[in-house]
């Protein structure tokens, strides 16, 4: 299993303000967006992911912030953990608030931020409370809105490459916390499951079949009965 960081309080940085989304398979998936204020990183969990598109509203639900050594962790939380579950850094860059104070905008229930360096999301966006500890979280029309489905388009993590499926298995996943990954992952992932991971970790080739006694046919090529090779055309005139 990944040790999950212990965690301690974070130093202010001077190079911007960071920004990480983790996919993460605990009791059920979600996508925990998490903006850096104040030495800690705020968070939301959005269970569908975030949405380029504007008309998509996703529901995101305050949570308790989080440590900046949490940033980098991308692995598995062990079962029984809070949290137990396979953990992906599915995208990370800077972000930038647009109001001049943080604090009073969360307070308020509006904040507006644009995020930057992003392999997958970019641009302005808003999130809006509801009530309690529910928000939304809107894309805004700009030059990075589409309608892609990028948790489908852009499924792998944006530090090891790997799938759900692989960061489970590569940090030594229980069986069910393996099949959960799996299923995370979206169709097009679990279709190239192995493309880009490290030969270590792919399943060995199964041996091509020993040749039948009296000789096969090539693979692809249908043998010719009699009847067909009797049934040439006649000599023309």
């Amino acid at each position: 299993m990944t040790p999950e960081p212990a965690g301690r309080p974070g130093r202010r940085r001077t190079r911007g303000l960071a920004f990480v989304v983790q996919k993460h398979r605990a009791s059920h998936l979600h996508y925990d967006l998490r903006l850096e204020h104040e030495g800690a990183m705020q968070s939301w969990a959005v269970p569908k992911g975030p949405s380029l598109d504007p008309a998509t509203k996703r529901l995101a639900m305050m949570t308790e912030p989080h440590p900046m050594d949490y940033n980098g962790f991308e692995g598995v939380i062990p079962e029984g953990e809070y949290g137990g579950g396979t953990v992906m850094i599915w995208d990370r860059g800077t972000w930038e608030p647009e109001a001049s104070d943080v604090g009073a905008a969360l307070a308020r229930g509006e904040l507006k931020f644009r995020l930057a360096y992003g392999r997958k999301l970019n641009g302005s966006w808003v999130l809006v409370r509801t009530r309690n500890r529910q928000w939304l979280l809107i894309k805004h029309r700009d030059r990075f809105a589409a309608a892609e489905d990028v948790t489908v388009t852009r499924p792998r993590s944006v530090v090891s490459r790997r799938t759900m499926a692989g960061i489970a298995r590569a940090a030594g996943a229980t069986p069910r916390q393996l099949d959960l990954a799996a299923a995370a992952d979206a169709p097009r992932a679990r279709d190239g499951a192995w493309a880009g991971e490290p030969p270590s970790l792919r399943p060995r080739t199964a041996p091509a079949p020993a040749p039948t006694p009296g000789g096969a046919s090539r693979p692809g090529r249908r043998p010719r009965s009699r009847s067909s090779r009797s049934r040439r055309p006649a000599p023309g005139p």
